[in-house]
């Protein structure tokens, strides 16, 4: 049996890594894989690196979605 849910599990996941990204980027700060905050003063590249990977995740789930 599949759940409301199921039809939109793409879009979903894709808002929750837009909102991250838009969070990240408001707070100056965002979290890495490793577990340690990475913040925009001391590291702008790997930043901005990480953020613009936390928009092209929600862009992918949310063309997966459209594209169903």
């Amino acid at each position: 049996m599949t759940g409301w849910w199921s039809q939109y599990y793409y879009l979903i996941i894709g808002v929750f890594f837009f909102a991250g990204a838009v969070v990240s980027t408001a707070a100056g700060k965002t979290s890495a894989r490793t577990g340690r905050w990475i913040y925009r003063a001391k590291e702008p590249s790997t930043f901005w690196w990480v953020v613009a990977m936390y928009y092209l995740g929600a862009l992918f789930f949310v063309a997966l979605y459209l594209a169903r």
